[in-house]
């Protein structure tokens, strides 16, 4: 029987957006970079700040205008000149040029969730490029959270300003942590035949 080869790369992405409704909501920024199965990058990735209009704009919550402000995103999405659907293509480009193949790579990322049903409704392409799985670290993190809290509380801090290329970078500085704290085998017992 033919063993199937699982692909080794992995694309991590993240959305900035208006809020978390989809309904109402924008992106206004997507940063994507992939990995390999080690979870080392493999170039610097891509980062895109959207322009939105500013009626949409305006539907942003206080709590996330004041984010977008102190990080200078609000600032950069007003001098932006690129639009929604040609984010979507250079980032959709940029996954073609390191997985070739539709459907043969997980998205990665924190509370991808969230990030998935943006992309669904605004970047259905990007989003059906992907695999329908997911690697969500913020699993492993409430798992941790309530398994191993001394581990939990060793977990790298996140200095995180809400852009999206410093949270992906976060995000797999993160799954390292586990990885490496987290998802260890047990030391093996010894056998009962064993001198």
């Amino acid at each position: 029987m033919e063993e199937k080869v699982v692909p080794k790369r992995l694309v991590w992405l993240d959305l900035e957006m208006t809020g978390l409704e989809v309904d109402q909501h924008v992106i206004v920024e997507i940063a994507a970079l992939v990995t390999d199965e080690d979870l080392v990058p493999l170039d610097a990735g891509v980062d895109i700040v959207v322009h939105q209009p500013p009626e949409l704009m305006a539907l942003m919550p206080e709590v996330v205008r004041d984010m977008h402000t102190k990080s200078g995103l609000l600032t950069e999405i007003e001098a932006s000149t690129i639009g929604l659907e040609s984010a979507g293509a250079q980032v959709l480009e940029y996954v073609r040029s390191h997985v070739p193949q539709a459907g043969q790579t997980p998205l990665c990322g924190n509370s991808i969730g969230v990030d998935r049903r943006f992309l669904n409704v605004y970047l259905p392409e990007l989003d059906d490029y992907l695999h329908y799985r997911n690697i969500d670290v913020s699993s492993l993190k409430e798992l941790c959270r309530r398994w191993q809290p001394e581990i939990y509380r060793g977990r790298p801090d996140k200095h995180g300003t809400h852009r999206a290329l410093e949270d992906v970078h976060a995000s797999i500085a993160e799954l390292v942590y586990y990885r490496d704290n987290l998802l260890i085998a047990p030391p093996a017992k010894p056998s009962d035949d064993q001198p």
